[in-house]
């Protein structure tokens, strides 16, 4: 005998109970109760899906769920960074990295028509609009995941990444407090090497809110229909 769409249903209301928050987590969870209470119905008929279901939950231990979400987090989150850095990658090989380095020599030119203090300031300025922009961006796609009625383990995820880029603020400051002063520019493979981060780091901002999260959607659309619902 197999689950009924509203048993199904009141699975995905039970892990909710039980704090599991996410609901790719969520249909993990499902799927391992529901064919736990199928396999439980072929040997015992007369079960109705209550007791099944508590039977089932009872295998989890004393803890519950706790154990599993553990381990199937990692699993997941594992899965997904494997995903994400699979994006990053599709950016930093041939052809995309020729505009990578066209880019970079073009940062490094126009640094180079600029005296030292105007370079100097120029490059915290370059990131720092970065970082505004990314800010902007990640208060934006926070608004849209809280939109949501449900949680989505890949979305908060990129939220979260977009949360590590914004520390990257602190180091900037750090650095111009310390040993990053004017006269450095007038070093051509300093300015080089400082142009080629700021280019990378642009880039690897663009992917993180440009084109990651649109191929995130279309994952999750692919994976869960139920994502499109939402």
């Amino acid at each position: 005998m197999n689950l009924t769409q509203d048993q199904i249903q009141e699975l995905y209301t039970f892990t909710r109970k039980h704090f599991v928050e996410h609901y790719d987590l969520q249909t993990e969870l499902v799927d391992h109760l529901a064919n736990g209470i199928e396999q439980q119905w072929k040997e015992s008929p007369t079960l109705t899906f209550r007791e099944a279901l508590n039977r089932e939950f009872k295998k989890f231990g004393i803890f519950g769920f706790q154990d599993v979400i553990s381990e199937r987090m990692k699993a997941m989150e594992k899965k997904y960074r494997a995903i994400i850095w699979r994006y990053y990658k599709e950016y930093f090989k041939l052809p995309k990295i020729l505009l990578i380095l066209s880019l970079t020599v073009g940062y490094f030119y126009l640094l180079g028509l600029l005296n030292l203090e105007d370079g100097y300031n120029f490059f915290l300025g370059t990131l720092l609009i970065a970082l505004m922009i990314l800010f902007f961006m990640s208060f934006r796609y926070r608004k849209k995941m809280n939109s949501k009625k449900r949680k989505w383990m890949l979305e908060e995820m990129l939220f979260n990444q977009m949360g590590y880029f914004n520390l990257g603020l602190f180091p900037i400051y750090a650095l111009k407090m310390t040993f990053l002063s004017p006269r450095l520019f007038s070093n051509d493979l300093y300015t080089l090497s400082l142009s080629l981060f700021v280019v990378c780091y642009i880039m690897l901002i663009y992917v993180m809110i440009m084109v990651i999260p649109p191929k995130a959607e279309e994952l999750l659309s692919q994976t869960y229909p139920e994502y499109k619902m939402v």
